[in-house]
């Protein structure tokens, strides 16, 4: 790869040029989103402006010349992003989810559900806020659901867990980094195994990618925990077992909430008599789901015989 440097032609190189040369670098190179960002120029923007000290949130002066310094530190970032293949998110330290900035490294995936926005906007009125007062971040990673949600519910309990202890520290983190101690409570378990309570509402972006994309993926998703993306032949492994168990752990009024992705068609085709809510979003994304506890009651056989059935 050439340098930025040498990319430009001229010899004043401003912002602007330096991400559009970038971003042109990242296409020539065939890179892959899909971390935050999902074209070359947000990308070269976001990793530009990152080099340069520079606050995402604010508007740069594009036409501003760069130092030579400033310059070198652009160029070993991009030849990073490009030869690593590592997601921007992992070269900066840092991801932004439901408006909210969190530390992001490989002990868990980068933050890019699409159920922030749902966070964001009152959870589409599907739950009560006044009511809900207890809530659970099942499969939380770095833990920026639960967060989200601590912050936006601000009379809630949240709980979040996680079968990885490496996800887990990273979520400590960032919750001591909004410090939110009181508020939240990190819990190591495999699924519902060690939860104690119930909840108003339940959220999770479970693992669920399944075998083929598992084999499609691009080398940056390589770069991420492995367990927190596998979910076996359909993607399903772990979503079975939460409609199975979910009631259990939900109050009467209680909502069960879940990101599926791309195995949104295979949970339908496995389970065509269950009236799943599938949520739109305005800013990209699809494959969640939404059930209430009655509904998981009434369902209750269905997914005790395809959890029996499933090898």
């Amino acid at each position: 790869m050439k340098a930025i440097k040498d990319l430009l032609s001229g010899d004043f190189i401003t912002i602007e040029s330096a991400i559009r040369q970038s971003a042109a670098a990242f296409e020539q190179n065939e890179l892959v989103y899909g971390h935050g960002t999902v074209n070359a120029i947000d990308e070269a923007s976001w990793l530009v402006l990152h080099a340069l000290n520079l606050p995402a949130e604010q508007q740069p002066d594009y036409q501003r010349v760069l130092t030579e310094h400033e310059l070198v530190s652009c160029n070993e970032l991009i030849s990073r992003r490009i030869t690593q293949r590592l997601p921007a998110a992992y070269l900066t330290g840092t991801a932004w989810f439901a408006g909210l900035e969190f530390k992001s490294d490989a002990r868990a995936l980068v933050p890019r559900s699409p159920i922030a926005e749902l966070i964001l906007n009152d959870f589409f009125g599907l739950i009560d806020l006044d009511k809900t007062k207890n809530v659970l971040d099942l499969c939380t990673g770095g833990g920026c659901i639960a967060i989200a949600c601590a912050v936006n519910l601000p009379e809630s309990k949240v709980d979040a867990s996680d079968i990885s202890e490496e996800a887990l520290s990273l979520a400590a983190e960032n919750v001591q980094m909004y410090h939110l101690q009181e508020q939240v409570s990190l819990i190591q378990s495999s699924l519902f195994d060690n939860i104690p309570g119930t909840y108003d509402l339940i959220v999770s972006n479970p693992p669920y990618v399944d075998a083929a994309d598992i084999e499609a993926m691009g080398q940056e998703f390589s770069h991420e925990p492995m367990l927190g993306l596998a979910a076996g032949e359909d993607g399903l492994d772990l979503v079975r077992i939460m409609l199975n168990e979910a009631a259990e752990k939900l109050n009467d009024h209680g909502l069960l909430i879940v990101e599926v992705g791309n195995s949104a068609l295979a949970i339908e085709a496995l389970y065509p008599e269950v009236p799943f809510l599938w949520l739109e979003f305005s800013n990209g994304g699809s494959g969640v789901f939404a059930l209430t506890k009655t509904e998981l009651t009434t369902h209750k056989r269905t997914f005790q015989q395809k959890l029996k059935t499933t090898p």
